[in-house]
């Protein structure tokens, strides 16, 4: 059976996981609270970061060494960066890449990337495509990561060169952090704010109902992960 660690970048984002979880126990490291049980007989250990890359990777490291986790998903919310993509529809992530260090950061140094994309494990991006033929508002795409929002005079560039769905603080971290680990990863992000709805007022706004929507798709994801290795 797989252990799943999940990954929230604030507790809003964590909340809707708590009621989920069976025979739950909390420890805690680095200043961090686990939340360690069962989802639907899947074991997780859930957990908030605290926004930003660093402390998610530090959470994502724990969850590996300290939890021996075998996948690792990143849930939350994010920005929306296509035009396609509007208000509580999800990402699921393709690619991930950060929109805010250069290119060669990771390309010419440790982890020495071929290009400036982390992948989403193959098997988990299977699951995803189920989830998204039988959910229309759930896209498959590229994510970029940097630690700030997105103003008016950021969103052509950053388009223009990546070419993402969405954006947010954290999810490249992690996945960097998965990826020297060999630790299978994707994330799943659900969109608050926009071009038409842009801003922190809206992210506040909207954070919880996106939160409560991006739950639901990660507890498909497990069920979903939950019967391939029942087979």
């Amino acid at each position: 059976m797989q252990k799943i660690g999940i990954v929230c970048a604030g507790d809003e984002e964590l909340k809707p996981f708590l009621s989920h979880i069976e025979k739950i126990v909390v420890t805690e490291k680095a200043m961090l609270k686990f939340y360690e049980g069962n989802i639907n007989g899947t074991p997780i250990i859930a957990l908030y970061s605290g926004v930003c890359k660093v402390n998610a990777a530090i959470a994502t490291q724990i969850l590996i060494d300290t939890y021996c986790v075998d996948t690792i998903i990143n849930a939350g919310t994010a920005g929306g960066m296509d035009k396609s993509i509007n208000l509580f529809d999800t990402v699921i992530s393709t690619q991930v890449a950060y929109h805010d260090i250069d290119d060669e950061i990771l390309t010419e140094f440790h982890p020495w990337l071929s290009t400036i994309y982390f992948d989403a494990d193959p098997s988990l991006l299977n699951i995803a495509k189920v989830i998204c033929n039988e959910n229309k508002k759930v896209y498959l795409g590229r994510m970029v990561t940097g630690e700030k929002f997105i103003a008016d005079d950021m969103r052509d560039h950053i388009n223009e060169k990546y070419s993402p769905l969405s954006v947010d603080m954290e999810t490249a971290s992690i996945a960097h952090v998965c990826y020297v680990n060999k630790i299978p990863f994707i994330s799943i992000r659900t969109i608050t704010d926009n071009a038409t709805h842009s801003g922190i007022d809206n992210f506040e706004k909207n954070c919880t109902q996106a939160s409560i929507i991006a739950k639901d798709i990660v507890l498909d994801f497990l069920k979903e992960i939950n019967d391939h290795y029942k087979k």
